[in-house]
This record gives structure tokens, C-alpha cells and sequence, in this order.
């Protein structure tokens, strides 16, 4: 049985206001009194009221002296200042002073009732009202599945279901979570299968209907490089929507927004996607013509695969005719002392055309969880994944060179990322030689064998232009939130990994991505 609450009116006029008691009283409220300022407190330390009404022109001790001892006494203490005066100065003190809401005189029955729902009853509401609509909305998204939808149409999908998961992070009581995320899970493997249908196809079409990898630098970032103009190209490695939509909200106060969406190019990994972006080529293509990048003997060492950035875009500028004067300038943040000192030299970057922006801490969240009992600890799901993303993000280097850039004149940001990552829950059975890479998501080697309904298997590199090394080497990309295991310790490996974010396969959150334009408020 849900407990009564308790409500203290103050006021020096209190018998003026039996109307409204009686009528709280008859809402189920159990109504308190006080006259003046002192009564008030001392009743606040005696009683653990749920919310004060608060007048704010008394004798004796005045209403904002009261609130400022009332909030010293019970600091969440859920306070309405009542008022005669619309002061916009009045109004501004009392909210530094935390008030909860703030009422006129004369106030009315409903006005007063409004303000207990408000602060007792709105999650309850609102939280019926979710439950409603997201009913409502899981139908219509089961309908659509069983259409045949296009890029477009798979990218609004995946921002509705993003959207979703969102606003029931703040309802968790409602018991919503784990049917969306059977959702996510069927929608993933319908988006699997449209890849598989459409991939190939839009890798050879100079007129693809969906962005790919290398189309951002000539779509997004090229177009802005003018006489007058610093362009700031900021790539967050492995951030995926629901996180940039975090960013975003921090961010409002200081940008607007102007959003296109791009699909990752496979395997949606650093070494593939990264270098796609800065050279504006497929990585059988960037293997073509930059051989020197695929030749390291570490197949598996992103960082050797990914040194060669700056050359690519500057590769790519040359063969649009683009020369710039000062050159591009190229910065890849690894740890949080450089990123400090790059967000203080950050204006001296202004008087460049170009400057291109790594940030890799995301990626480093997201596979040093699975290392990590401490980070598991910390962000056990996807809820807590994105709340850590935002307490990073408050606190980086990061958000301080966007709120430092928001000040400067002639600055246009453009803020991607390479590829996402997917929470993995299901193992998937590998076998390959032992050269074979090492990767969780994706793998290349020879005599690889896997369960074709978990992963895709390519037998000719060539037809998904991705490198080719040997002629025995083949690729497997796993789908839905499937991650390879190989037979050796098959159990141990299983669940060490199981429930780690990984990357380079097939799914909504590896491969739909943001590509954003902040404007200066």
C-alpha cells in the first residue's frame, strides 16, 4: 500500500487557505500548518515531510531565509515558493535557492493539485504514458520488418529503436528493457540479412542510395574546406549513435546540430573503416595503391595499420586538387595528459585549414571492459555503458576543446565516427589455421570454418574489396551479437567474452553512424 503524504503549508495567513487544505485532504494528503518561518523549521526537523508549500512574504524570518535553513536541514526536500510578486529577480534568487516549483497568488485548487502530481505522481504518469506509446511503437516496428526496407528506412528504424532504449533508461521500473532488447535482437538479424543482400552492390555503385566510409571526407568535409574557413574533423573511434546522442545533449547548449547518417564499411573495424574515411578509398584499393600499410607482420595491431592517416588525406586532397595553405594538421589522442594539452594549444590549430581529430578513448572503454572486472562493475549493461560514456565525456578534454572551438569565429566541426560496437551474447564456433587473426567480431586467415547463420563467410576477398594477402585468404564477419570462439579452450574463452562490447561485424550499432555538423550557438 502506497504510503500517505505528507505536505507543509506555510503561510501567515494559513486560515485564508483552508479551501485548498481540505481539498488536499480530500486527495488523500495529510496536511501540516505553520505561520511563520521559525514554526516551519522546527516542524522540517521533527517531521520528514515530502513537500513544503512555501509563502514566500512573511514576518520574522522571510520565505527564502526559510528555504535557504529548510535545504540545510533536508536538502532534497521537494519546496513550492508561493508568491505575490512576479519579480523576474525574486523568481531567480529562489531558484538558485533549489526550489522545486513556484506558484502566483492567487493561486487555485487546480494550480496546487498540478504541483502535488508533478512532484509525486510524474514518473507514474509519464511512465504509463511510455508504456503506452512504446506498445504501440514495438508493433509498428514488427509490422515494418516484415517489409522489405530500404537504407534509408533501416536508419530511421534504428534511431526509433535507439530512442527507445534511451528514454527507458530513465524508466526502469516499467520492465520494458529486456523486450526491447528481443527487438533489437530480431532486428539485427533482419539487418544482417539486408547487408548480405545489398552490399556488394553498393560498393561498385558510384551511386549508392546510403554513405559509405569513404564518401565522408568528399561529402562531408571537403565541402567545407573555403578561403575563409578552419575546419575541425573530429573521428571518435567506436562510438556508436546512443552514445553521440549523450554528446549531443551536452552539447546543446553550446551547437546546433545538422545530422546525416553513413553506413561503416565491413569489417567495421579501425584498420578497414578509419583508413576508408581518411583515403576515401575501399581497403582493396588503399592495399593497391599504399601496400606498405597491409605489410606489417601483425595482422592484428590496429595501431601499425592505422599510422599512415595523415598521409591518406592528404593523398586524398591531392587528387581533389585541394591545397592548403597552412597544411592539414593531423592529431590522434591516446591518453588524457596529451588530450589536456592539445585542448590548451587548441586555438593555435585555428589558423589551419584542416585539422583532423582522433579520439580514442571510446574504443579503449569498450574492449578494456572486457579485461576489466572493475569497469564490468561499473557499466554491467548497456544503460550504465551509456552512463559512463556521458561522465567520460563531462569530464574530457574532449568537451572542453568543443566548448573552446564554440567561442571562435570561421570554425566549422565536423564530428564522426570510424564504426560502433555491439553488446556480445552469443558464442559462435571457429575453426581456422593458426595464423588466423586474433579478432573477436571479424577474422581473415585460411581454412576458416564457421556456422553460416552466425557469421558471413567470403570466400573472395575481392568481391567485398577488402585486401587480399594470400589467394587461400579468406574473411568471416560474424552477425546479430555473435563472437568467435575457437574450439581450444572453448569454454573458458566463451565466457570470458561474453558480455564484452566488440566490433567488426555485421549489426545496426557496428555499422549505422553518425555524421555531424556543429554550428556555433
Amino acid at each position: 500500500m502506497e504510503t500517505q503524504k505528507k505536505i507543509l503549508w506555510v503561510d501567515d495567513e494559513i486560515d485564508l487557505l483552508r479551501p485548498h487544505l481540505r481539498l488536499l485532504e480530500q486527495k488523500g494528503y495529510h496536511v501540516d500548518t505553520a505561520t511563520n518561518g521559525e514554526d516551519a523549521l522546527e516542524s522540517v526537523r521533527k517531521t520528514g515531510y515530502d513537500l513544503v508549500f512555501l509563502d514566500e512574504m512573511m514576518p520574522g524570518m522571510g520565505g527564502l531565509q526559510t528555504l535557504s535553513a529548510m535545504k540545510e536541514v533536508s536538502p532534497t526536500l521537494p519546496v513550492v515558493m508561493v508568491t505575490k510578486s512576479e519579480a523576474e529577480s525574486l523568481m531567480e534568487e529562489a531558484i538558485g535557492s533549489k526550489i522545486t516549483d513556484y506558484l502566483v497568488k492567487p493561486v487555485n485548487p487546480s494550480q496546487i493539485l498540478m504541483a502535488c502530481k508533478k512532484i509525486f505522481e510524474s514518473k507514474k504518469i509519464s511512465g504509463a504514458q511510455i508504456s503506452r506509446d512504446y506498445i504501440k511503437e514495438f508493433q509498428n516496428i514488427s509490422l515494418s520488418l516484415s517489409n522489405s526496407l530500404n537504407a534509408a528506412e533501416w536508419i530511421d528504424l534504428y534511431l526509433k529503436l535507439t530512442s527507445w532504449e534511451m528514454e527507458l533508461d530513465a524508466h526502469p521500473e516499467l520492465g520494458l528493457r529486456q523486450t526491447l532488447q528481443d527487438q533489437k535482437r530480431e532486428c539485427n538479424a533482419e539487418f544482417g540479412k539486408f547487408v548480405e543482400r545489398n552490399y556488394r552492390t553498393w560498393i561498385t555503385d558510384e551511386k549508392r542510395p546510403i554513405m559509405l566510409s569513404p564518401d565522408i571526407m568528399d561529402r562531408c568535409v571537403i565541402p567545407e574546406l573555403n578561403n575563409r574557413t578552419s575546419v575541425f574533423f573530429f573521428v571518435i573511434d567506436c562510438l556508436r549513435l546512443d552514445q553521440w546522442l549523450i554528446l549531443e545533449e551536452l552539447l546543446s547548449e553550446y551547437y546546433t546540430f545538422d545530422k546525416q547518417y553513413y553506413f561503416s564499411i565491413l569489417p567495421t573495424a579501425t584498420p578497414y573503416s578509419r583508413n576508408a574515411i581518411f583515403s576515401g578509398y575501399f581497403p582493396a584499393d588503399i592495399e593497391k595503391r599504399f601496400p606498405e600499410i597491409w605489410s606489417s607482420e601483425d595482422d592484428d595491431d590496429e595501431n601499425s595499420r592505422n599510422r599512415y592517416e595523415h598521409q591518406l588525406m592528404d593523398k586524398l586532397l591531392e587528387r581533389k586538387r585541394i591545397t592548403l595553405k597552412p597544411e592539414s594538421k593531423y592529431v590522434k589522442i591516446l591518453d588524457s595528459d596529451f588530450g589536456r594539452q592539445f585542448e590548451g594549444n587548441i586555438i593555435s590549430y585555428t589558423q589551419s585549414r584542416l585539422t583532423a581529430v582522433v579520439v580514442n578513448f571510446i574504443d579503449m572503454l569498450a574492449h578494456g571492459r572486457s579485461d576489466s572486472p572493475l569497469l564490468k562493475e561499473i557499466a554491467p549493461d548497456e544503460a550504465a555503458y551509456r552512463s559512463l560514456t556521458r561522465s567520460w565525456f563531462q569530464h574530457s578534454s574532449l568537451f572542453g576543446m568543443l566548448k573552446t572551438l564554440s567561442l571562435q569565429k570561421n570554425v566549422k566541426i565536423i564530428l564522426t565516427t570510424d564504426h560502433g560496437s555491439i553488446r556480445c551474447m552469443r558464442g559462435s564456433k571457429i575453426i581456422g589455421d593458426r595464423d588466423a587473426s586474433t579478432n573477436l567480431r571479424y577474422k581473415f586467415g585460411r581454412n576458416l570454418k564457421v556456422d553460416d547463420k552466425q557469421a558471413v563467410f567470403i570466400k573472395n576477398p575481392v568481391d567485398y574489396k577488402l585486401p587480399r594477402g594470400s589467394v587461400t585468404t579468406n574473411y568471416v564477419m560474424a552477425k546479430e551479437d555473435y563472437y568467435f570462439v575457437y574450439p581450444t579452450d572453448y569454454h573458458k574463452y566463451l565466457n570470458h567474452y561474453h558480455d564484452s562490447f566488440q566490433h567488426g561485424g555485421i549489426s545496426m550499432q557496428e555499422m549505422i553512424l553518425p555524421v555531424v555538423k556543429l554550428e556555433p550557438k
